[in-house]
């Protein structure tokens, strides 16, 4: 009996076992049915919604629109379009005027040059991998090539930048004023200053106007001879004065605008990281007897460190579609002098000359996709190095 007993048990076990496999089989197998059925969807209608876009654009880019009988066809040029805008008829539209730099554009090329080289130096001595100091010294030569434009373009008499140059001058001006701007009322507003209430709501009603209230306010306060501000310009004899006939006069206006609209972006980020930074370290140094400044260079600003590299990353990508303020404020003149690229890309369009306006985008695409990877990389190492 206990002989059966044992041999009917060594027969059943592995039977109990396969079925156990089997049952668990159909489990994994249905809840991998299950999480298909939710997941693909979503998964298809973002590859289709962002992926499909960006590969029959790139067809496009490559391409030229040609007016048939009964509708129209697109024929395939190859890197036509994007050879004419970096080395044809568009070139001086799309990169601008170069011309030998002044002095003061020499000045600036140099220090930027040393700069680029004191962190291509520093990270080999930190011994960064081969692959690692190729990408930097990739990143460096686009770096240098880009200067080199500005130079050439902002910085020389008789240079005119183009819409890459006047994009990158937006991005630059702008992000640097919002961030120090939004930083600055965000510290004040920690201050306990009376009526700081107030100010929060008033230092956020510019995000609360659509772009293109605020392109066509500040197109009504630019107006010299019938603006609401038309006493103030006839008081310091700017009546006769138009902002739109001086390209810088309308960049400047431009920039001033995309300023005001996004300094509250900025500020309401940066308040509520300061807002929850650790109380207990600041209140030990005004023990210490540390000053206002001390604490906030060595105690405050490395608290909010990672948030303020995170919203500029943001602002620098969407800066860079800056077209709003360009298009309604200046219509892009006075010429071309305050186009953006985004702006570029649309009258390109607009005009049914597709294969260029694809260009143009895909140029820009290429410039905020590296601007924005090595922005990364050099926060990266900043924020961790202790």
């Amino acid at each position: 009996m206990n002989a059966a007993r044992v041999s009917r048990g060594r027969v059943a076990g592995p039977a109990i076992e396969d079925q156990t496999r089997r049952r668990s089989r159909a489990s994994l197998g249905a809840s991998f049915a299950v999480r298909a059925a939710f997941i693909w969807p979503a998964l298809l209608a973002i590859l289709f919604v962002s992926i499909f876009p960006l590969v029959v654009s790139l067809y496009i880019s490559l391409s030229r629109l040609k007016l048939v009988r009964g509708g129209f066809e697109f024929r395939f040029i190859g890197l036509d379009n994007f050879r004419e805008l970096y080395f044809g008829g568009e070139q001086r539209h799309f990169l601008g005027v170069t011309r030998p730099p002044t002095p003061l554009g020499w000045l600036v090329l140099g220090a930027g040059l040393g700069l680029l080289g004191w962190g291509l130096y520093r990270a080999w001595r930190a011994g960064a991998s081969p692959t690692g100091m190729v990408l930097r010294v990739l990143g460096v030569l686009l770096a240098a090539g880009a200067m080199w434009l500005l130079v050439q373009t902002v910085l020389a008499d008789g240079g005119r930048p183009g819409t890459a140059a006047v994009t990158v001058i937006y991005v630059l001006v702008g992000i640097t004023a919002q961030f120090l701007l939004g930083l600055g009322l965000a510290y004040l507003l920690t201050q306990r200053l009376p009526g700081q209430r107030f100010f929060r709501v008033v230092f956020l009603l510019p995000m609360m106007i659509t772009p293109v209230g605020v392109a066509y306010m500040f197109r009504m306060l630019t107006d010299t001879g019938k603006g609401p501000l038309q006493p103030l310009w006839a008081a310091v004899g700017l009546t006769d004065y138009s902002w739109v006939n001086d390209p810088w006069g309308a960049r400047v206006a431009v920039m001033v605008g995309d300023i005001w609209q996004w300094t509250p972006f900025m500020f309401i980020v940066l308040l509520a990281a300061l807002e929850g930074q650790d109380q207990d370290t600041v209140e030990a140094g005004l023990v210490d007897g540390a000053s206002r400044w001390q604490i906030f260079r060595h105690i405050s600003l490395p608290a909010i460190l990672p948030v303020c590299t995170t919203v500029v990353l943001i602002r620098l990508i969407e800066a860079f579609k800056i077209i709003d303020l360009p298009n309604i404020l200046t219509n892009g003149g006075p010429g071309t002098a305050t186009e953006s690229l985004s702006l570029h890309a649309y009258i390109r369009w607009r005009t049914l000359d597709l294969g260029q306006s694809a260009a143009v985008a895909y140029s820009l695409l290429f410039i905020v996709t590296v601007a924005a990877v090595a922005y990364v990389n050099l926060v990266r190492r900043r924020v961790a190095e202790p």
